[in-house]
């Protein structure tokens, strides 16, 4: 493995999102993994606020220099916010993946929906 990011605070789904808890509402992106393999982002597609997303469900794109992907729900809940500095910058998806690269919050329908996700170890373990 290469010298990639993982934070350990998160976590993470097997495909390639993380997943922050920021009060009663969730913060998701794209892991450095997933930023990699992708190369240089040049547009992200995101859900609208107030649009109920589904667990395992798309939910929007990344595309890049390389190739289209899905963005998948990590949990089932409601959109609360988007990160609006994606339309004008995509690439900080690339340079800040866990910070100013966030795509968007949700507040989810299950309180615990956090407990079905990977922590560190989980994801990393699978990543090789």
């Amino acid at each position: 493995m290469s010298d990639l990011e993982y934070p350990a605070g998160l976590r993470y789904t097997a495909e390639h999102e993380w997943v922050r808890a920021e009060g009663d509402v969730l913060r998701v992106g794209i892991t450095s993994f997933a930023q990699e393999a992708l190369g240089d982002v040049v547009y992200v597609s995101l859900p609208a606020v107030g649009d109920a997303v589904v667990a395992g469900d798309t939910c929007g794109e990344v595309e890049s220099t390389k190739s289209v992907s899905d963005l998948y729900a990590p949990v089932s809940g409601e959109v609360t916010s988007v990160n609006g500095a994606l339309d004008a910058t995509p690439e900080l998806v690339n340079s800040d993946p866990y910070g100013e690269g966030w795509m968007y919050e949700l507040r989810p329908t299950d309180p615990d929906a956090l407990d079905g996700l990977l922590d560190v170890d989980g994801y990393t373990s699978q990543l090789s």
